[in-house]
């Protein structure tokens, strides 16, 4: 029987398994960067404004965090990578953990099976943290990759202390449903 005009779902000898899961891949990786707010709704210049008192930079803090949260990642990951421009090994080691997250904890949609016996996604994510961490101090760039963090923080923590709240729209993700409520529940959003 012919069948003409029919596209090939999948490969009779078992070789479309590669290209499945490098479409699922970018599927996955798609939908996470997703998240991310447009950059000109994060910087937008009317809304950055010194709030009136000090106690009012946390209500903008909690409910910037995740609601930036992606955008702010980003931007930690890349001053930590132009930290690292000047410490080649480092920054090797830096791109391989970081293709090693990507494959082991963003993008896998199945569970990761060693020795026969199935991982959790915490056990993951604990190994992945400590591995990070261990190669990354080992290349002798502690002081670099400590300050790089620690610049990434100020930043995003102040970012998110002058960026005003009462023009973001929420959604369900970020615990508001329009109405400025904050992230946290019992903490009512200043746009002071």
């Amino acid at each position: 029987m012919t069948t003409y005009g029919t596209i090939q779902t999948s490969s009779p000898a078992g070789g479309g398994t590669n290209l499945e899961y490098i479409s699922r891949a970018k599927a996955r990786l798609k939908a996470g960067l997703a998240t991310s707010r447009p950059w000109r709704e994060m910087f937008n210049l009317p809304s950055i404004t010194l709030p009136s008192h000090f106690t009012n930079c946390f209500p903008r803090i909690r409910t910037n965090l995740p609601y930036f949260r992606m955008n702010y990642a980003i931007i930690i990951l890349l001053i930590l990578f132009l930290s690292l421009l000047w410490h080649p090994i480092s920054l090797l080691v830096f791109v391989f953990m970081m293709a090693a997250w990507t494959f082991l904890y963003f993008l896998r949609d199945e569970p990761l099976m060693v020795f026969n016996r199935t991982i959790g996604d915490k056990v993951v994510l604990v190994v992945l943290s400590v591995l990070t961490i261990a190669l990354l101090l080992l290349t002798h760039a502690t002081v670099e990759i400590l300050s790089a963090v620690l610049v990434g923080a100020v930043v995003v923590v102040v970012h998110a202390a002058v960026r005003r709240t009462d023009d973001l729209v929420m959604d369900e993700e970020v615990g508001g449903d329009g109405g400025g409520v904050a992230v946290f529940p019992g903490v009512a959003s200043s746009s002071s």
